[in-house]
């Protein structure tokens, strides 16, 4: 039994219920560290969906889980130099910002609002992800598939990937995803990065941005620590194994899952929205 306190309050999970979040942290770090995402894409909607946790109280859990995954997976693709930092600490500079400003007007923005967001942007990334796998030519397959550490790349269109971390950062803090689904598919498809390169940096990132808005949260006492310590536990061993797997995995199935993962969760949010379950 996890036992803490919260706004004054004692609250207690059983063994089940932390063996289940220590699960859920495990597999969402994992597959967080392999796609770049940080896990807080599958967190934050299923604390809410099935765990009947209020949205803002799930943001504020899947931020603590992102710095984990972060902290845990960029150690090892830093140390294989698949981590472009240059790039990283350039986009970080106005994700900071958009994350400080969200988790601020998260707290005048309804459960409602935030979930219809969240949805939004998950057919969209899904949408734009599946559209460059199917119009993808066979040499681009296969240059993306043989990139070793070490081969060059051009990183293009700064402007544009400032602009859009900017908004992956508003994202994170009020959804609690670290920002990972929006940069990951801007690297790749905007900025001309290979895959590989954009989950390690996005990895590297949403440390930093997630860090920023949780920060507010916690300020705020949104932070349940009976709910983030199991995850914390959960997705930092996860993390760890998913970076490592991360270079026998072909990127093209990297991209499938992370669609078909959009997907789902985004029905599954559509149809608690139709169903008056966020309010």
């Amino acid at each position: 039994m996890f036992l803490c306190v919260f706004r004054g309050k004692k609250v207690c999970l059983s063994f089940e219920q932390t063996l289940f979040l220590i699960t859920l942290g495990f597999l969402a770090g994992g597959f967080g560290s392999i796609a770049g995402v940080g896990g807080g894409i599958i967190i934050t909607p299923v604390l809410a969906l099935f765990f009947h946790v209020p949205l803002r109280e799930a943001v504020a859990a899947s931020l603590a889980a992102v710095i984990a995954t972060s902290t845990a997976a960029s150690s090892v693709h830093v140390e294989r130099h698949v981590t472009d930092v240059r790039l990283a600490m350039t986009l970080e500079l106005t994700t900071t910002i958009g994350a400080a400003i969200a988790a601020i007007v998260s707290a005048y923005i309804s459960h409602r609002a935030i979930a219809i967001i969240f949805v939004g942007f998950l057919l969209y990334s899904a949408w734009s992800m599946l559209k460059k796998q199917l119009h993808a030519t066979k040499a681009n397959v296969v240059a993306e598939t043989n990139w070793e550490v070490g081969n060059p790349y051009q990183v293009k269109n700064y402007p544009a990937g400032l602009g859009v971390s900017l908004i992956a950062g508003s994202v994170s803090g009020l959804l609690g995803i670290g920002g990972g689904p929006i940069k990951v598919p801007m690297m790749y498809l905007i900025m001309g990065v290979p895959l590989r390169v954009a989950t390690a940096t996005s990895n590297f990132m949403i440390g930093v941005t997630a860090a920023t808005s949780a920060l507010v949260y916690y300020g705020r006492g949104d932070l349940r620590l009976d709910i983030a310590g199991p995850l914390v536990v959960g997705v930092f061993s996860g993390s760890i194994l998913g970076a490592r797997l991360a270079p026998r995995i072909q990127t093209k199935y990297i991209s499938f899952l992370l669609i078909a993962l959009m997907l789902y969760l985004s029905c599954q949010m559509i149809y608690k929205l139709a169903t008056g379950g966020f309010r």
